[in-house]
């Protein structure tokens, strides 16, 4: 991982615009290939991102004050990313290693096994592939077929938050990479979900499932699984 702190503006050039003026960001390069930039607040948000596959162009650029533009180019939407950099305060690359992944609260891992126990809840016709399906980036929670034969990966949470799609959005791009799998559409499943998450989701063709802890366990009560 590269960690950059510079004075910069940033322009966003796709379907959408967006502009945020010269101000001191933190800049994080993975190793996947991502971009994203970070003010001082928000926790985790970014205030603007570019996920893989994309790359990253450094080229000189004087001009009013600036010293470099980067341009972050998205491989398949041709969407970019450009930061105008006036100054350089910090520089430096990281050799994380395979991260183990997150390890799911009690609630979580029961939620999967209901789930994967249970799978019709989603819909007559859907079957169990497995469950924790390896991929070079983490375990996939569920992996399925729905009553058209479509791989669906099930993504799995207590709470769903914005970074529990863009951890889908992950799975969902190496997975239809696999033509044994491919076509494959992604789940996110949650006892709560999240407007942003939401809406996120439905940007990215992801169907929101929320789930009822009680009745997935059995115990009846008003309400529905959905």
């Amino acid at each position: 991982m590269r960690l950059v702190i510079a004075r910069c503006s940033v322009d966003y050039a796709g379907k959408l615009t967006a502009h945020l003026p010269m101000a001191p960001r933190l800049i994080l390069i993975k190793a996947d290939g991502s971009v994203s930039v970070h003010a001082d607040d928000r926790a985790y948000k970014p205030l603007n991102w570019m996920n893989p596959p994309c790359t990253l162009r450094e080229e000189k650029y004087e001009e009013n004050g600036a010293i470099a533009r980067w341009t972050v180019t998205h491989a398949k939407s041709g969407e970019r990313l450009i930061l105008t950099i006036e100054a350089i305060l910090h520089d430096s690359s990281h050799e994380l290693g395979v991260d183990p992944g997150l390890q799911k609260d009690g609630v979580e891992a029961h939620l999967q096994e209901l789930l994967a126990r249970h799978i019709t809840t989603l819909g007559e016709g859907y079957t169990l592939i497995r469950r924790e399906f390896p991929t070079a980036i983490g375990p996939v929670d569920i992996l399925c077929r729905d009553a058209d034969s479509t791989t669906v990966a099930i993504e799995i949470k207590r709470r769903g938050e914005i970074d529990g799609v863009e951890q889908l959005t992950r799975y969902l791009e190496l997975l239809n990479r696999d033509p044994h799998l491919a076509p494959v559409r992604g789940v996110f499943a949650a006892q709560e979900i999240k407007p942003q998450a939401r809406v996120l989701a439905a940007d990215r063709g992801i169907d929101c499932v929320t789930l009822d802890y009680d009745a997935l366990r059995g115990i009846q009560h008003e309400g529905t699984l959905f």
